[in-house]
């Protein structure tokens, strides 16, 4: 299993544009996405270490978050031993993905 390290340049309770974070938001360093920017990850952790606002995570790829309606994915990365269903993916990036069509894969 392949890990990445995330910068976090939203973390939790971050206000961006009216929009508050409830989870680590950030990109995976020099992996350039669809976009041109770097790629983008949704951090979702049960664990009480990573419900704070943090400022880098490692993790595994859990999913991808394909936005039909634009030109990029968003990952979703957890710590080494979770794991999430779709239905708690969707709920829990509701805040922004509910802005645009798109599907949960499962990895």
């Amino acid at each position: 299993m392949k890990l990445y390290t995330i910068k976090i340049d939203r973390p939790i309770g971050h206000n961006h544009h009216g929009t508050i974070y409830p989870v680590n938001y950030g990109y995976v360093p020099e992996l350039i996405a669809g976009d041109d920017e770097e790629q983008d990850v949704y951090i979702l952790s049960r664990l009480t270490e990573n419900q704070i606002p943090l400022t880098e995570f490692t993790g595994k790829l859990t999913a991808i978050i394909h936005r039909k309606n634009d030109v990029e994915d968003k990952w979703v990365m957890t710590s080494e031993h979770e794991t999430f269903t779709k239905e708690e993916i969707f709920a829990q990036t509701y805040f922004m993905e509910q802005y645009f069509d798109s599907e949960i894969e499962l990895l």
